[in-house]
Order: C-alpha cells, then sequence, then structure tokens
C-alpha cells in the first residue's frame, strides 16, 4: 500500500484533529503508512507537494447566520488562496470547526455576538468521513503496489486553519 503525508497548520487544534481522523480513516482503510506533519510554512515543502496534494481548509462558516452563510463560502481567506494557487491541488474542501471565544479577538468576538453567531464545534465529523472515504478510493493501489496514475506518487493530504 502507498503511504499517505497529511501535512496539516493549527492555530487552535480543530484542524489538527481533523487531520488526526482522516489519518486514522485512512489507516483502517488499509493505508500502512499515514504520516502527520505540522506545516509551520505553508511553502516549506511546497515542491513535494504540488499537483499531489488534496487540500482542506476549516473555518467558521457554518457558525455565521444562515443569510451569510452563502457569501462567506464562496470567499476564501488571502493565505488560503494563496496556498491554493501554491499547492495546485487536486481538490480542495472546506470544513466548518471549533469557534471559541477566545479565537476571534476582542473586535471579532463582539462582531460574532452582534451578527448573532454562537460559540460551538461546527466540524461534521460524517462528512469529513465521508470526504475522507472518497478520497480513499482514489488513492486505490493496484496490483503494482504503486498508486493510481492519476496520482503521480504517493498521495498527500495538506489542510490549514482559517
Amino acid at each position: 500500500m502507498a503511504s499517505v503525508l497529511i501535512v496539516f497548520a493549527s492555530e487552535h487544534h480543530s484542524t489538527q484533529q481533523i487531520a488526526a481522523r482522516i489519518g486514522t480513516s485512512l489507516t483502517e482503510r488499509g493505508r500502512d503508512e499515514v504520516h502527520k506533519w505540522p506545516l509551520s510554512e505553508p511553502t516549506e515543502h511546497a515542491e513535494r507537494l504540488r499537483s499531489r496534494a488534496v487540500m482542506f481548509s476549516v473555518g467558521i462558516t457554518t457558525a455565521l447566520p444562515r443569510p451569510l452563510r452563502m457569501p462567506a463560502s464562496r470567499t476564501e481567506q488571502p493565505r488560503i488562496t494563496r496556498l491554493v494557487d501554491l499547492l495546485l491541488p487536486r481538490e480542495h474542501r472546506r470544513f466548518s470547526g471549533v469557534v471559541q471565544r477566545g479565537h476571534l479577538g476582542r473586535k471579532g468576538s463582539v462582531l460574532f455576538r452582534l451578527l448573532g453567531c454562537r460559540y460551538g464545534d461546527y466540524r461534521d465529523w460524517a462528512d469529513i468521513d465521508a470526504w475522507t472515504a472518497g478520497i480513499s478510493r482514489d488513492w486505490q493501489v493496484g496490483p503494482t503496489g504503486r498508486s493510481s496514475p492519476a496520482w503521480h506518487g504517493p498521495p498527500t493530504t495538506c489542510s490549514v486553519e482559517e
């Protein structure tokens, strides 16, 4: 079986916990080597990851009131956009994470509450598990022990917290 590298950056540990869940799920699906690697600088391993990565980012879209979710889902933080442009991932998926009072700073917390938002854990584990199952199917290993030709090398999952 091919090894999988999960590279992540996580400010508040929500993304790290999602990366760990994905790693466990991939191991259960037959990946014999799943490496979780904290990423201190997104450009650090760009050449290694470019075009082989699938990527997920974690934000607070689901914590927003319904009228704001659609516009928020269409926007991307500049650092996420730069990372997508740098890595050219085969797929980029956005998930919601955990929002706690201390995550947003003073002004952010006031605005968050004025908008009617609530703090909490907005991770949709069923959606994350379904996405993981899908990428695992895409990474099926053939009889030669190599990854599917579409991937051109061992697969990588890259994630960053918005």
